[in-house]
């Protein structure tokens, strides 16, 4: 598929101008930025500093192997928050109005061993665009071929499995971005069906550079520091990354992998049958709304519709603006998608999963998809 995409200017299109409108009305009215606030300050610095004095704590050798192991999954978990609270808002400039604020917190990306100039392509601009697109949107292809999510992929006997299977594979996710997916994604010549412009020789130095010091100071480091055997330290490493890696592909994946999210299909001129702002509802769904601890760790990404709709906006206010995307869409009778609860979202990604890997129902998938509508 070569094809370039393009979305139909359909007269649902006004949804959005409306819907910016209201939204620019209320941070008018309200008399504020949809920049970081001092609540949002507030909870930056507390991830960034727990961080720091968790790796702190891990090298101070007052531990043995298994406090040691419950300060690297700690760890892990605060990089992953660090990526959802920090790094994500900053490298979609919504963190600060300042071009180099955003540029410095958004280097905290290589806390977690990414990197965050191959991330604003990936995801800025291909997933943001081109979401829940089978062969455009690579952040839904979570293991291709092991894991179907496209109707159109044929069928293997290992699928009718893939809800056993699939959950406890997010866990590799972090693995896989320190060792493997940057660089493959750095030197491919198409994302999806993007192609990146040439990247600039800066770019090589920060991609070897970022990574050799991540391995320096997760794994070199440790190793002479630590009163710690080296497969004691390699397990620990090892450990961290798939705590890292859970929380990071769970957030990730229940916000668009869920029953009643599509995943649309191109026609042969390339155009996909909705406007932009459309298709996000369409693939978009959000996760415990009203839970202010899920607001607190998962940094706004359990209201993913906002976010998609509105990612220059800091995710400290979505709370705020939830109720006017919902009242917006339910008058223009589009889907606004929800999940009670973390719980209720990751059975309904549990099910979609099934439903996608069993043969019995693999010719009612597309259907199944399509006109699954969940107001």
């Amino acid at each position: 598929m070569t094809t370039k995409l393009k979305f139909t200017p359909t007269s649902q299109s006004l949804f959005f101008v409306t819907l910016r409108r209201r939204v620019d009305a209320y941070f008018t009215q309200q008399a504020c930025s949809p920049h970081a606030n001092r609540a949002m300050w507030a909870k930056a610095l507390f991830f960034l500093i727990g961080y720091a004095l968790l790796y702190a704590l891990l090298l101070s050798n007052q531990f043995g192997p298994l406090g040691s192991l419950g300060l690297a999954i700690t760890l892990g978990v605060f990089a992953a928050c660090i990526g959802f609270n920090v790094s994500h808002d900053a490298l979609h400039g919504a963190f600060s109005s300042r071009p180099w604020v955003n540029r410095l917190l958004g280097n905290s990306f290589y806390l977690l061993g990414a990197n965050p100039y191959v991330w604003k392509i990936t995801h800025n601009v291909v997933h943001h665009t081109y979401t829940n697109i089978p062969g455009h949107d690579e952040d839904i292809e979570i293991a291709p071929g092991l894991v179907r999510l496209d109707p159109e992929e044929p069928l293997r006997p290992w699928h009718r499995y893939q809800h056993l299977y699939t959950i406890p594979l997010y866990s590799l996710a972090s693995l896989s971005w320190v060792l493997r997916k940057d660089y493959v994604k750095f030197f491919k010549h198409q994302i999806g069906q993007h192609t990146p412009p040439a990247h600039p020789r800066s770019e090589y130095v920060n991609l070897f550079l970022g990574k050799a010091l991540y391995y320096v100071f997760f794994l070199v480091i440790p190793l002479l520091v630590l009163d710690l055997a080296w497969w004691q330290v390699l397990l620990g490493f090892l450990i961290m990354h798939l705590a890292e890696g859970l929380v990071l592909g769970l957030v990730f994946q229940l916000a668009h992998v869920v029953e009643g999210t599509s995943f649309p299909i191109p026609d042969a001129s390339g155009s996909v049958d909705d406007a932009w702002a459309i298709h996000q509802l369409r693939t978009t769904a959000n996760f415990a709304p009203r839970s202010q601890l899920a607001a607190f760790i998962c940094g706004g990404l359990n209201r993913q519709i906002e976010h998609h709709l509105f990612p220059k906006v800091c995710h400290i206010h979505y709370p705020a603006i939830t109720a006017i995307v919902r009242q917006t869409a339910h008058e223009f009778d589009l889907p606004y998608l929800e999940n009670p609860s973390f719980g209720s979202a990751l059975f309904s990604h549990f099910r979609l999963l099934r439903t996608m890997g069993q043969q019995e129902q693999g010719l009612q998938v597309d259907a199944f998809l399509k006109n699954t509508v969940n107001v």
